[in-house]
């Protein structure tokens, strides 16, 4: 049992030093040049046995308002969208954020870039990274 405690600890203190990780990224693209950018979407990213996949929720946004770049290991999403017509009266409540945004994601060196793939459905983009063969385990098979 004293085996699992490091490995959950180890698990969230790289999950928290991640969110840092991106917290610092987008607070850099503030300050250099990435002005206008008021909010962030709600992401997930997460790894399993056939690779790295990144959801990004953009409820309401047209795939043609979105970007996606691959630049040295590091994934950038970013959009703009424009506000939404004005309502005859007044808001009582305002949260769907429009304007721009730009997100940062860290991608393991395990992952192929060229086969990549991006699906916006439902309000969710989901961009996939399937691991390079040579990343994938392996079975051996024993003679004898």
């Amino acid at each position: 049992m004293s085996s699992f405690v490091p490995t959950v600890l180890s698990s969230v203190s790289s999950d928290v030093f991640n969110r840092e990780i991106d917290r610092m990224f987008d607070d850099a693209l503030r300050v250099f040049g990435a002005s206008g950018q008021t909010w962030a979407p709600a992401s997930n990213a997460w790894e399993d046995g056939n690779g790295f996949t990144v959801e990004v929720a953009l409820p309401g946004w047209e795939p043609k308002d979105i970007a996606l770049e691959i630049q040295n290991q590091v994934l950038t999403v970013k959009g703009e969208h424009r506000d939404a017509p004005a309502v005859e009266g007044a808001y009582h409540l305002r949260e769907i954020a429009a304007g721009r945004f730009v997100r940062l994601f860290r991608l393991p060196t395990f992952v192929d870039h060229d086969r990549a793939s991006a699906v916006h459905k439902n309000g969710l983009l989901t961009i996939t990274f399937p691991k390079r063969e040579e990343a994938k385990p392996k079975r051996i098979m024993i003679e004898g």
